[in-house]
């Protein structure tokens, strides 16, 4: 409800202020910020599915206008999945912080 949310207005250009699903994503971010601080990834030293899960909501939301830049440790999180074996990266869409 949140990254992706904010990301579904732009890429659809959905006549819906993303503000709040803009908010929540920040809020996830910022707990998921403070939990890579504790371990590479989100539930220990290996990836797990929940990091796999997150993955493209968290890779895509600057597409939705939300900036990762103030989440240096989410940052570095998504290049540890990046560099996983098999890693196929997902499409970028021409929206929002990435237009």
């Amino acid at each position: 409800f949140g990254p992706a949310a904010a990301r579904v207005v732009q890429l659809f250009k959905l006549p819906t202020d993303p503000k709040d699903a803009i908010a929540r994503a920040e809020a996830l971010l910022g707990l998921m910020e403070t939990e890579l601080h504790r371990t590479p990834f989100l539930v220990g030293e290996r990836a797990t599915l929940a990091d796999l899960a997150h993955y493209a909501y968290v890779a895509r939301a600057p597409e939705g206008l939300v900036s990762l830049q103030p989440y240096p440790a989410i940052r570095a999180w998504l290049a540890r999945i990046e560099a996983l074996p098999g890693f196929v990266p997902m499409l970028k869409s021409p929206v929002g912080l990435e237009a």
